[in-house]
């Protein structure tokens, strides 16, 4: 007797449809919008030409030519790779150069440069704490933090955005029951632009025989009379760990952690996401150098980006705006629910402006985040306000 061959009905991947049915149901669905032109505040985004209030170039560095000459002398002298991992092939003089000058930047006595900054936070918690300790994070922390946590093995515990208060009852409740325990903090929060209360934190730190982990991502470069970040603004000298990234205000790529010389010899022999992967390349290396010895000299750039923060903040509040914060460049507005701060983003797109919104899982209540540019011009921005004004 003949018998008809078993068709499957369904497969193991079925479960994707379904998945992307709910996020599409919740109106979370994310794509990407293809960028053709240099960094900015000029951007041709999907073949169409905007001002470009939504990049975390803050001092306008990715597309400085001084960077892109460095990138290119790095790139001829050293090639397009680094081969492999440092501890290999991987390890150039520029990573000397580079880790010098961001320990210099960050007034620390060494640093360790990262292929991401994603990575180094990754790499420097699970490396730090481990099973037997404690982490407490900030509970808007940057996804790296969180997730450096888990994979650590640590327990970990948030405490209420910037509350000092819920923080400190959280270490009489739980630090005696560890045998370490870390406190991480973003410096500038990414999607609401507010600061932490680094001082009192490094207070509470001291009092409870904690460790301290700043993410200065969205800091550095920008704070401090020489760009090194929001524990130089508010001069820090206790010992910490810094972490921090060269995408953003610094125009190149990759992540760092600064700080002692133990920290780092330590971090070398431990953090996995440095020990096994390759290391930066020369053209990112060779751009973040002149970079930061642009941030140390120029102090004009951050002026200006101060200037336009502070006009920016007296447009929304003429016409009756209010931002979660007016601490650093990041400006998010909170216009309603998710199809309200849809509809201004459309609206914003519509009028020539990229500044899209920014919806959970992201974050917790949906948003337009808007970043400002040293390069910024008073018109661009009023025309911006224009904008947001008519809807």
């Amino acid at each position: 007797m003949k018998t008809e061959p078993i068709t499957h009905l369904s497969t193991p991947y079925d479960w994707l449809d379904r998945s992307l049915d709910s996020i599409h149901k919740a109106n979370w669905y994310r794509f990407t919008q293809t960028i053709t032109s240099k960094a900015g505040t000029i951007a041709t985004v999907d073949g169409r030409e905007m001002l470009m209030f939504a990049s975390n170039n803050y001092l306008d560095l990715a597309g400085d030519r001084r960077l892109i000459d460095a990138a290119i002398a790095a790139t001829e002298m050293y090639g397009t790779g680094s081969t492999g991992s440092r501890l290999v092939t991987g390890h150039l003089a520029l990573h000397e150069e580079l880790e010098t000058a961001i320990a210099d930047l960050k007034n620390t006595e060494a640093a360790l440069v990262f292929s991401s900054g994603y990575l180094a936070n990754l790499g420097a918690i699970a490396a730090i704490v481990g099973a037997r300790d404690l982490i407490l994070g900030d509970e808007y922390n940057h996804s790296c933090l969180k997730k450096g946590g888990l994979l650590s093995g640590a327990i970990a515990i948030d405490y209420q955005h910037l509350n000092l208060a819920d923080l400190s009852v959280k270490l009489q409740q739980e630090r005696s029951k560890y045998r370490r325990c870390l406190i991480t903090t973003d410096s500038v929060f990414s999607m609401d632009g507010d600061l932490a209360p680094l001082r009192e934190i490094m207070d509470l730190a001291n009092q409870h025989d904690c460790m301290v982990l700043v993410d200065e991502a969205h800091g550095t470069g920008v704070f401090g009379d020489r760009g090194g970040g929001l524990t130089n603004a508010l001069d820090i000298q206790q010992d910490l760990i810094q972490v921090g990234t060269l995408s953003k205000a610094l125009g190149s790529l990759g992540g760092y952690v600064a700080g002692s010389a133990k920290l780092i010899d330590f971090l070398r022999n431990r953090a996995a996401t440095w020990i096994y992967t390759t290391g930066l390349s020369p053209a990112d290396t060779g751009a973040a150098i002149a970079a930061i010895n642009i941030v140390k000299s120029e102090n004009t750039i951050r002026q200006r980006l101060w200037e336009n923060v502070g006009f920016f903040k007296q447009c929304l509040q003429s016409i009756g705006m209010q931002a979660i914060a007016f601490d650093s460049p990041i400006i998010a507005i909170e216009v309603g629910d998710i199809t309200q701060t849809l509809q201004m983003a459309k609206h914003l797109r519509e009028h020539g402006i990229f500044a899209p919104a920014i919806r959970p899982p992201t974050v917790p209540t949906p948003r337009i985040r808007l970043t400002l540019m040293a390069s910024h011009t008073l018109e661009q921005i009023q025309f911006l306000m224009q904008c947001i004004e008519a809807c």
